[in-house]
Order: structure tokens, then C-alpha cells, then sequence
């Protein structure tokens, strides 16, 4: 789970952006001045600070030098009631990643903080070739294979994919794929989220009973894992026709002891039978 550190004089907006971030899955770190900011932000291992400007000890702009004269690298997404372009510009030049005047649309908020994160993902962005369970996708040559066979993925579906590998164990929204992956000029439904997820398991994951690498989480949306108990399946099956090879050896065992019991019931009964009477 990603973690935000937000910092916020107001305990109104602070108290609305922690209860708004929240609800998209992400760890909120709350600090109200500008000292806490500096602690929180040295010591923190964090993956995005959102800075009021208009702290009341320090201000923000000191506040975000002062983190990247300690060599905090983490991105800083500026909030401020100022609206001149003087004061974006300084702003960006101490050493923020982007910039918004209050008041601000949260969805336009959330969506700048996604982009912030995707920005920081340096190692898997230029991703191009990956493997999980008996799947092998190139992204790069757009070509996929599930056990040894090709597996035909429409473009959408390797972005579909290639967007939940690059959040690999973090719960991914329906919302989060709607903006990131459509983008905000197209209108798809949730349920077109659903069917992309569906055909990518068909193709991918094979005929299984339960999902092993792209996950339901229930309310929330999805979760890639690359390994879920890997081989789980083949040593249950394994385990299923040992118990039952058991069982039939067992089976046979008693049918024979029965066998056995009765014939030397029968024989007890004809020596018996045989036996002269005085």
C-alpha cells in the first residue's frame, strides 16, 4: 500500500483529503505544521507528500528545500491559495514535482497523485517482458504464451495487464484502470473493467476453480500477485489421488478379509456338517 504523507494546516481539508485517500487504498500520514513535515518526511519511507504552502511555523517552500537539502527524493505535490504564475514557478524551482491552487477538484488531485506514482516507478516503467505462473507475456512485442501455446491479447488487454503487474500487490480500483488505462475522454463502464479481467484469467491463468494471480479483492477491485501458492493446486490433486488409491487398497483389503472370513465360515460350517452323528 502506497503511503501519503499529507500536510495541512486546516483540519477540514486535511481531515477531507485523509478520508478521500483512504477511500483510494493509500496509507494517509496526517502533519499540520511544518515541523512535522520535516520529521515525518526524513524518517517516513514514503511515496508521495502533498504540502500546504501556507503552513503556520514554517513555510512550505522552506519546508520542501529543506527535505531535498537532506536528500529526500520523495514526489511533492504543492497545494496553495496562490494562483500566480510567480509563485508556481518558485515554487516548482524549490524542488516540487507538481502544483495546485486551492480550491481544487479532488478527482483532478487523486489523478495528478496517480501520475506522481507512476512517474516513480523507474524500474518496472519500462517494463517488456514478464512471467508468472505458466504465462510468459512481451509486452514490448505485443506476443504471449500459456504453457508453451500462444495466447492472442487484444491491445487494451496488455495494458489492462501490464497496469496491474506495475501495481503488483496493491489493490487496484475499477476507477484507477477507468482513468489510467481508458483515460477521462472515453466512458467505459465497470463492468467493462470486469470483462477485460475475466478474459485475461481465461487466457492466462487457464481452466482453474479459483483465480491465483489476478485476485478479486471484495468492494474494492483487483490485485495481481505473481505467486499464490504455487503448485498448490497439483499437490491437492496429488494428495486427492493418493487418499483415493489409499481408500481403494483399503476397500480391497476389507473385501478380501470378508472373503477370507466367510470361506473359513462356510468351512466351519460343512466340517460341521460332515461331522458323524452318534
Amino acid at each position: 500500500m502506497k503511503r501519503i504523507l499529507v500536510v495541512e494546516d486546516d483540519a477540514a481539508i486535511r481531515n477531507g483529503l485523509e478520508e478521500v485517500l483512504a477511500a483510494e487504498h493509500y496509507q494517509v500520514l496526517i502533519a499540520a505544521n511544518g515541523t512535522q513535515a520535516l520529521s515525518l518526511g526524513k524518517k517516513e519511507n514514503l511515496d508521495v507528500i502533498i504540502l500546504d504552502l501556507g503552513l503556520p511555523d514554517i513555510n512550505g517552500e522552506d519546508v520542501c528545500q529543506q527535505l531535498r537539502d537532506a536528500g529526500v527524493p520523495t514526489p511533492i505535490l504543492m497545494l496553495t491559495s496562490k494562483s500566480q504564475e510567480m509563485d508556481k514557478v518558485m515554487g516548482l524551482e524549490k524542488g516540487a514535482d507538481d502544483y495546485m491552487t486551492k480550491p481544487f477538484s479532488v478527482r483532478e488531485l487523486v489523478a495528478r497523485l496517480r501520475a506522481l506514482l507512476r512517474r516513480e516507478r523507474g524500474v518496472k516503467k519500462d517494463l517488456e517482458e514478464y512471467a508468472f505462473g505458466a504465462a510468459v507475456v512481451d509486452f514490448k512485442k505485443q506476443e504471449a504464451t500459456f504453457a508453451g501455446k500462444p495466447v492472442k491479447l487484444s491491445v487494451r488487454e496488455y495494458a489492462v495487464l501490464k497496469y496491474l503487474i506495475m501495481h503488483e500487490g496493491e489493490v487496484v480500483t475499477r476507477d484507477m484502470l477507468l482513468n489510467d488505462v481508458w483515460g477521462y475522454e472515453q466512458f467505459p463502464t465497470t463492468r467493462t473493467v470486469d470483462n477485460y479481467i475475466l478474459a485475461l484469467r481465461k487466457k492466462l491463468e487457464g481452466k482453474t476453480t479459483a483465480a491465483r494471480h489476478i485476485l478479486t479483492v471484495h468492494t474494492a477491485g483487483y490485485k495481481f500477485v505473481r505467486e499464490k501458492d504455487e503448485g498448490t493446486g497439483e499437490k491437492k490433486e496429488a494428495k486427492a489421488q493418493q487418499e483415493e488409491g489409499s481408500s481403494k487398497g483399503k476397500g480391497k483389503k476389507q473385501r478380501a478379509a470378508s472373503g477370507i472370513a466367510g470361506g473359513d465360515k462356510k468351512r466351519s460350517a460343512t466340517r460341521k456338517d460332515n461331522t458323524p452323528r452318534s
